[in-house]
């Protein structure tokens, strides 16, 4: 059963950094691209970033240069490392996998950014 865990999300003030962890199971996570979304209050879920098998990444405009995936094959997580928080950062963080075209979420973590 694939399961994907959200965890390290909390209050940090702007300029401050979080890091993001996602634990995934029930899939061979290390032949499938991992990706961060993140929802806003009355906003639509954008996709932060995503990090392919061979480790090749993609970020929102917004974000680069902020934020940094990685993962660890080995412990089955993918990680969000983020830097010079901003307010605007403020959502629910969520991890991705596409499975076989089906996607599966975790139950997201709260990451709220004060001024």
């Amino acid at each position: 059963q694939v399961q994907l865990a959200e965890s390290g999300g909390g209050l940090v003030q702007a300029g401050g950094s979080l890091r993001l962890s996602c634990a995934a199971s029930g899939f061979i996570f290390r032949t499938k691209p991992m990706a961060w979304y993140r929802q806003a209050p009355g906003q639509q879920r954008e996709m932060v970033g995503i990090m392919s098998v061979a480790g090749i990444t993609n970020y929102a405009a917004s974000v680069k240069g902020r934020f940094t995936i990685s993962r660890d094959s080995a412990r089955n997580t993918v990680y969000l490392q983020m830097d010079s928080l901003k307010p605007e950062d403020t959502a629910v963080y969520s991890c991705n996998v596409r499975l076989n075209q089906m996607d599966y979420w975790g139950q997201g973590t709260q990451v709220t950014v004060s001024s």
